[in-house]
């Protein structure tokens, strides 16, 4: 965005200067809307704006303008104008609500990705068929045409304004805006609401099934759950229907893969109200698979150079108070406890500080450095029950942490180091498609210098693109201290998740002191990079199960085999192939329930087990099994010693980042039918 023109830009009395986005500047009589700016550069323009920005705000396109500014307008075919669609379809549901609910009182109705939600206390709980009621009354005020005018109030004026219509959330949030803040509504037809806006012209901008009310949830007024219990109505929203249906396909295909659900079928985790929300119990199963993916990642570690160290669960409040975190994290860490020492003591939110104490327990020269110390690290942050997600937002979880020391020549080499592992790490598992986010310094928080920010930020650009990765920057958006980089991936749906970040930090190695020894005889502070590849193990597994609709690849599943006896007969041969599986390193189980073949072989399905064996007097004699594969059927038979080496062939080219059905996540379009 240009900046506003300066006092040297020629100008009149009645006349002002306005900056478009190529540099250009033109003259307007003071008062001009951006409307009529638009519709001064193009009529196409005119017809397609549904906002502006004025200066970098957004705002509404007929708010006069009164002096030199920038203007660019905002189409609905961007991020900004989607972004105010989404808006006027929450006031429009909000409006929809209160012609169905006279009676409900309105709280916060922002857009959010993938449409917009609106919290309401209505006079009953609210059903699906209240939804789709809503629903058509939101079409009738679009058919209405009903034009969307913005208006302010004096704070006075406005709390009785609202105050006479019963609005007492409204009220609330007035009372909590700063005296100085401008109090501005919007209103269509017989409907108001407060707003800061912008918002389309009519209700009639809005097309008839670009939206759709998807569900509804509880919510704490204001997100405390001290406070009143509302109704949140979710809705999602798009530029055009066929949008629309797409993405109501991909939450069908999110339901059929919600990893809650697989987890209990599957046998994989619960989470116990006995134990408390938001910590998990990794049964046998799902053990197996973490088992594998720390092993596997080690492995890619400690190839890498990283050395693997153990940390407690608690450290004393000095810890924490010299990292900051009490400071700055306090909310989401446990109370302390108070040990026999007279000091309190903290479950540990992160594992940095402990990794610090161990680079600085003995001197340190700069021919130790790089030193990379990696941890599975336990952290605990208290989340409020009303975010607690299953895997994806618990109170205690395990980081593949790790901290890098290193000299400032060393590193752009590391960071790149860094990127090009994680890369290579998520490709292993199945995931192929990358998107990169640097966060750049804010000048208002950074610690440190500008100059001090330009190495490390120019080497964490440099290290996305060498990498050849999309990526967008996020101005000013880095913590306090230091730049960073944002990986997500893209799962077998197309969502996108984030797990991965490279954080640069100028902060703990001052706060504690940290030095090594130069080749110079002095004393040099190190640079220091946070990271975490996976994440969370905990969100990863549920980010997993999800991907692969719990259908693991070969290398993965916790079991690769079943081997199914269709008599008692054959038992005995049914452990000798289990046993000979085994050997080779496979993971087998034999199936000895006295039921039907079919039902058996249903069962391996439904369990999604990769692999199950048939075996009858037949395969016996002939030393064989008969092999069906997951969701393909019959594969034939198979000499059993063929069938073994081939297993450890495929689970060796699985750990490697292989290919092959048993590899690669289910497509979408195959699990209607293979997830009940």
């Amino acid at each position: 965005m240009n900046s506003s023109p300066d006092s040297k830009t020629p100008a009149t009395a009645e006349e002002i200067a306005v900056t478009l986005p190529d540099g250009s500047v033109r003259q307007y009589r003071r008062g001009v809307t951006p409307r009529e700016v638009a519709a001064s550069i193009g009529r196409r323009l005119a017809r397609d704006a549904v906002a502006a920005r004025l200066d970098g705000d957004l705002t509404d396109l007929d708010r006069p303008v009164e002096a030199n500014a920038a203007i660019a307008i905002v189409t609905a075919d961007s991020e900004d104008g989607l972004y105010v669609y989404r808006h006027s379809s929450a006031h429009l549901m909000a409006q929809a609500v209160k012609r169905l609910f006279p009676e409900a009182r309105l709280g916060i109705g922002p857009p959010i990705e993938s449409g917009f939600y609106y919290d309401i206390e209505a006079p009953r709980q609210l059903t699906p068929e209240d939804l789709r009621a809503v629903e058509s009354e939101m079409e009738r005020a679009i058919s209405e045409d009903l034009p969307i005018r913005r208006f302010e109030l004096p704070r006075p004026e406005a709390l009785e304004f609202v105050g006479t219509r019963g609005e007492t959330y409204k009220v609330r949030l007035i009372e909590d805006l700063p005296e100085e803040e401008r109090l501005s509504f919007y209103q269509q037809g017989e409907f108001t609401d407060l707003c800061r806006g912008p918002h389309l012209a009519s209700t009639g901008r809005i097309r008839p099934g670009t939206f759709r009310l998807l569900n509804v949830a509880g919510a704490y007024w204001r997100g405390d759950e001290r406070q009143e219990m509302l109704q949140r109505i979710y809705a999602t929203s798009f530029r055009t229907p066929d949008e629309v249906e797409a993405h109501l396909a991909q939450l069908e295909q999110a339901r059929l893969r919600d990893h809650r659900r697989l987890g209990k079928e599957l046998d994989l985790f619960s989470i116990e109200p006995e134990v408390g929300g938001g910590l998990v119990l990794w049964h046998p199963k799902g053990g197996m698979i973490r088992r594998r993916i720390e092993e596997f990642a080690r492995q890619r570690h400690e190839a890498g150079g990283y050395e693997f160290v153990y940390s407690p669960h608690l450290g004393r409040s000095w810890l924490w108070q010299t990292s900051g975190h009490l400071d700055w994290y306090r909310e989401n860490m446990y109370a302390p406890m108070e040990m026999d020492d007279g000091q309190e003591y903290y479950l540990k939110p992160m594992n940095c500080p402990f990794h610090i104490l161990i680079y600085r327990s003995r001197p340190r020269s700069y021919r130790d450095l790089p030193l990379r110390y990696a941890e599975w690290g336990t952290v605990y942050r208290y989340e409020r029950g009303g975010v607690l997600h299953g895997l994806m937002r618990v109170r205690g979880f395990t980081q593949d942490d790790a901290h890098l020391f290193c000299r400032p020549d060393q590193m752009p080499e590391e960071i790149d180091r860094v990127l090009n592992f994680c890369v290579d790490l998520l490709r292993a598992f199945g995931f192929e498609k990358f998107n990169a986010y640097l966060s750049t310094r804010d000048p208002d928080k950074a610690a440190g210098t500008p100059e001090e920010w330009e190495a490390p930020t120019e080497a964490l650009r440099a290290a996305i693109e060498r990498a050849g990765l999309p990526y967008e920057e996020d101005a000013g958006g880095a913590t306090f201290y230091g730049p960073k980089i944002d990986l997500k991936f893209q799962d077998a749906i197309g969502r996108e998740w984030q797990c991965s970040t490279i954080q640069f930090d100028f902060v703990l190695p001052e706060r504690f002191g940290l030095t090594y020894v130069g080749e110079d005889g002095r004393e040099h502070r190190p640079y220091m990079i946070h990271r975490a590849l996976l994440g969370s193990m905990e969100r990863f597994f549920g980010i997993l199960i999800e991907h692969y609709a719990g259908a693991f690849p070969l290398w993965l599943a916790p079991v690769q085999a079943v081997v199914i006896p269709v008599s008692d007969d054959v038992l005995e041969y049914a452990d000798t192939v289990a046993e000979r599986l085994r050997g080779r390193g496979a993971r087998v189980d034999v199936d000895r329930r006295r039921e039907g073949v079919g039902y058996k072989i249903r069962d391996g399905e439904l369990q999604k087990v990769p692999y199950m064996l048939v075996v009858g007097k037949r395969e016996r004699e002939a030393g064989t099994v008969s092999v069906r594969r997951r969701h393909e059927g019959e594969a034939g038979t198979e000499d059993l010693e063929t069938f073994a080496q081939r297993v450890a062939r495929e689970v060796a080219e699985g750990e490697a980042g292989g290919g092959g059905p048993l590899h690669g996540a289910a497509p979408a379009a195959t699990l209607a039918g293979t997830i009940k």
